[in-house]
C-alpha cells in the first residue's frame, strides 16, 4: 500500500462501528505470538490451542523460532524433563491418547513423543466460525557489533520479527546493521506474500529485548507498519531502565520521526503473550505464561484474509486486560470516540496522546522534547472522546483500568488498552 493511501486509511480506519446485525463486523480476540515444543516452548501445540480456545480467544498463531510445524520431529523424555514439560506430557497423552504417537519405554531415556504437524493440529483444534489457527513464524535474527578493543567482547543483538499467515519458512536474512537486518527480513516476508498471493502480516517483536532496537531503528523501515507495544514476556524490558526508554516512549519517538522526517505513516501497536511456559503451579510475573497480551480485531469474518485486512486498515487495538465495546474516528466531526466495556467496579482513565505538528519549527527535531508523545487530554469514565484540532501529527489513546491483570508481567501493573494512531487532517 502506498504511503499516502495508508495515511488516508489510518484517518478512516476507526470510522466503522459495530451494530447488532450479525452480518456486520465483529470483534475477535487473538494472540499472534506464542511458542511450543517445536522451538523453545514447553507444551504441545494441541494443548496450547486448546488453552487459548477455552479461555475466550478467537484466533491464535503459534510462532516458533525459525521453523514451521512440518515434517517429523520427536521429543525425548530427557528434553521434556529439562523444559519442565512432564505435567504437560501427562495431560497431553491423556487428552490426545487416540492421536498421540510415542515410542520407547516411559521408564527410561528411550521414550519419545512425536510433535504434531500444523495441518493436523489445526484440524483437531479449530472450531469453524469460533476459533481459528493461523500459521506463523518468529524469524529470529541477530546483528553482531564487533568488539571495541582487545579487552572487550562482541555484542550480539537479537532482532526478531513475526510473520503471520506465513506459508514457507523464512530463514533469517542477516545484514550489515540493525536496520538492514530489519529491512531484509521484512522484504523476505513481503516477497513470499507477493509470490504466493497470500495475505501476510510482518511485525517487529519486543524492541527492548536485550535493548536491541532503538526508536530510530523502529522508524527506519518505513514500509513496516506494525510492532509490539506490549509483550507479556517478563524479559523484554517493557518499561526500560535508567539508560533506556520504555517501549511506549519508543512508539511516540518512532512515529514522530516517521511523520516529520521520513514522511511515512506511523507504526501501529500490537499486544502479545510471547508464551513459552505452561502448566505452572501458579502464575508468576517472572515466567513467560499465557493470557497477558492480545489484540482485538474488528473484522467481517474469522478468516486470515478478513483479520489481516482489518489489521492493515488499523481496525484493531492492543490490550492487556481492558476491553472496548467500540472505538471509532469520525472524519466529519474529527472526533475519536471510545466505549469501554464495564469490568465490575473498575474505574478507567483515558489519555489521548500524540505529538503536535509544531514539534520541529526550524526543521530540527529534538528527540528528547517533552512534546513528543505529550498528553493532549485526560478523561475518566467509560465514554471518553477527543476532537482533533488539526494541530496534532497524530493522536492515540491509552486506557488504564484501576484493576490489575489476572496474570501480570510487571510490578504494580494495571489493565490497559492501546488504540492506533489517528493522523490529524
Amino acid at each position: 500500500m502506498h504511503r499516502t493511501s495508508l495515511l488516508l486509511a489510518l484517518l478512516l480506519a476507526l470510522s466503522s462501528c459495530t451494530h447488532s446485525n450479525s452480518s456486520d463486523p465483529k470483534w475477535f480476540k487473538g494472540n499472534l505470538h506464542t511458542h511450543s515444543l517445536w522451538s523453545d516452548g514447553n507444551d504441545f501445540p494441541e494443548m496450547i490451542c486448546d488453552w487459548y480456545r477455552d479461555n475466550g480467544y478467537n484466533f491464535l498463531a503459534i510462532s516458533d523460532h525459525n521453523t514451521l510445524a512440518e515434517g517429523e520431529k520427536w521429543m525425548k523424555i530427557t528434553e521434556l524433563r529439562k523444559r519442565g514439560s512432564i505435567t504437560g506430557l501427562d495431560l497431553y497423552l491423556d487428552k490426545y491418547q487416540q492421536t498421540a504417537q510415542t515410542r520407547g519405554n516411559r521408564d527410561d531415556s528411550s521414550f519419545e513423543v512425536r510433535l504434531t504437524n500444523f495441518k493436523d493440529y489445526k484440524s483437531m483444534t479449530e472450531r469453524p466460525g469460533k476459533f481459528l489457527i493461523i500459521q506463523s513464524e518468529e524469524i529470529s535474527d541477530q546483528f553482531k557489533i564487533p568488539a571495541a578493543g582487545p579487552k572487550t567482547k562482541p555484542t550480539t543483538l537479537p532482532i526478531h520479527m513475526n510473520a503471520t499467515n506465513i506459508q514457507e519458512v523464512v530463514k533469517p536474512q542477516g545484514g550489515n546493521s540493525v536496520r538492514e537486518v530489519l529491512a531484509n527480513n521484512f522484504k523476505a516476508i513481503i516477497a513470499q506474500r507477493d509470490r504466493l498471493g497470500v495475505p501476510m502480516i510482518p511485525h517487529i517483536n519486543h524492541p527492548n529485548f536485550e535493548y536491541a532496537l532503538t526508536a530510530e531503528d523502529l522508524a527506519s523501515v518505513t514500509d513496516e507498519h506494525f510492532f509490539e507495544i506490549y509483550n507479556g514476556h517478563p524479559s523484554v524490558n517493557q518499561l526500560g531502565d535508567a539508560k533506556h526508554i520504555p517501549v511506549e516512549r519508543m512508539w511516540d519517538i518512532a512515529n514522530t520521526i516517521r511523520m516529520v522526517q521520513l514522511h511515512a505513516p506511523p507504526l501501529m501497536g500490537l499486544g502479545s503473550d510471547d508464551t513459552h511456559e505452561y502448566h505452572l503451579p501458579k502464575p508468576s510475573p517472572s515466567r513467560s505464561t499465557a493470557g497477558r497480551g492480545w489484540i482485538m480485531v474488528r473484522a467481517a469474518a474469522l478468516t486470515p484474509e478478513s483479520l489481516i485486512a482489518s489489521i492493515e486498515h488499523g481496525d484493531f487495538y492492543a490490550s492487556s486486560g481492558v476491553i472496548l465495546d467500540d472505538v471509532r474516528f469520525d472524519p466529519a466531526t474529527k472526533a475519536i470516540s471510545i466505549k469501554i466495556k464495564p469490568d465490575g467496579n473498575a474505574t478507567f482513565m483515558t489519555q489521548f496522546i500524540g505529538t503536535p505538528k509544531d514539534i520541529a519549527p526550524n526543521g530540527s527535531l529534538d528527540l528528547t522534547s517533552e512534546k513528543i508523545g505529550m498528553t493532549f487530554s485526560t478523561l475518566s469514565g467509560r465514554n471518553p472522546t477527543y476532537t482533533l484540532t488539526g494541530r496534532e501529527l497524530y493522536v492515540r489513546a491509552l486506557i488504564t483500568s484501576s484493576k490489575p491483570p489476572m496474570n501480570p508481567s510487571l510490578k504494580d501493573q494495571k489493565k490497559q488498552a492501546w488504540t492506533q494512531p489517528v493522523v490529524s487532517p
